[in-house]
């Protein structure tokens, strides 16, 4: 399905769920590169910007939560871009469907923002991409909120959902890093130059566009890093937790084993089938009983001032 928004000289089209048809009218009416095409119909591909003499092909992975609302996934943002149009295309992150619907609202109530963006192609695609960064801040400070909670709750509560939450933030948490990691490269090619586009700088000077775009994404970065540092340094602070834990258990199953021991051989001392003195004297069991927890109080205070140097 085809939807289009027409401003001008400059046009931008959305297409999900492209068929045949949809990749035909793209050869057709726009002479695309077949392999951009062939990437198009594909799924995870590579973050990358292929040049071209009248357009480039952006591929760009942005994160998203699934269902569950607990693992992250990540979405690819396929974007054609001319000098007078901009074509996202295939299952692409719900934000561009988003800001595409918001967009053609505003154009009929002629939002003067609105009218601004979409005064070039530059500027529209920087909106797309800023628009894009913003959600995938917010995503990045609940992941930060998550690990918060797990700082709060490492001592309280249960092991095992500490340990599903470890799990699942540390997980999310590499997911981001592998996918911001190569497209680092690929935005640094728009504020260093590389990537020249098609608005005429003395009309808009894009590389202030470019810039905060690159900071959002390189702030966003150093806090997965930032982050990933945290999750672990948490993870080690468990299994210490644990550790100590199994050791205090040890450590009490020992103390038990120990005052019992002499008791155990005292009683077996005396259930031994022959004859012992007082053996007839009804005091002697009492005595010996009291002999026994003497001991095992002896014992109590001795472990107690032990423990407690």
């Amino acid at each position: 399905m085809i939807e289009t928004i027409q401003h001008g000289s400059l046009k931008w089209e959305h297409i999900t769920n492209p068929t045949e048809d949809d990749f035909r009218y793209l050869l057709e009416d726009y002479n695309f590169h077949p392999l951009d095409i062939e990437d198009c119909r594909g799924t995870n591909q590579r973050p990358k910007i292929d040049e071209y003499d009248d357009y480039y092909f952006l591929i760009l992975h942005f994160p998203y939560f699934d269902k569950g609302n607990k693992n992250v996934r990540t979405r690819e943002v396929k974007i054609f871009w001319g000098k007078d149009f901009i074509i996202t295309i295939g299952k692409s992150h719900w934000v561009v469907k988003k800001l595409f619907d918001e967009v053609q609202e505003d154009l009929a109530e002629n939002d003067e923002d609105t009218l601004e963006a979409m005064s070039c192609s530059d500027l529209l695609l920087y909106n797309i991409l800023d628009r894009l960064m913003l959600e995938t801040y917010q995503l990045i400070l609940r992941i930060g909120s998550e690990i918060d909670l797990i700082n709060y709750d490492i001592f309280n509560k249960k092991a095992r959902n500490i340990i599903e939450l470890i799990s699942i933030t540390r997980r999310n948490i590499i997911l981001l890093n592998t996918t911001f990691k190569p497209q680092l490269r690929v935005l640094h090619m728009f504020e260093s130059g590389g990537i020249k586009g098609f608005v005429d700088p003395e009309q808009v000077d894009m590389e202030d566009y470019w810039g905060d775009i690159l900071d959002q994404y390189q702030k966003m970065y150093d806090l997965v890093e930032d982050y990933g540092e945290l999750i672990e340094g948490l993870s080690k602070t468990f299994d210490s937790l644990l550790t100590n834990r199994s050791n205090d258990i040890m450590r009490v199953l020992t103390y038990f084993s120990t005052v019992m021991l002499p008791l155990t051989v005292v009683a077996s001392l005396f259930g031994m089938n022959v004859d012992f003195p007082f053996t007839t004297n009804t005091v002697s069991f009492w005595i010996i009983l009291g002999a026994m927890g003497l001991l095992t109080t002896g014992l109590l205070i001795y472990f107690y001032r032990l423990t407690n140097r």
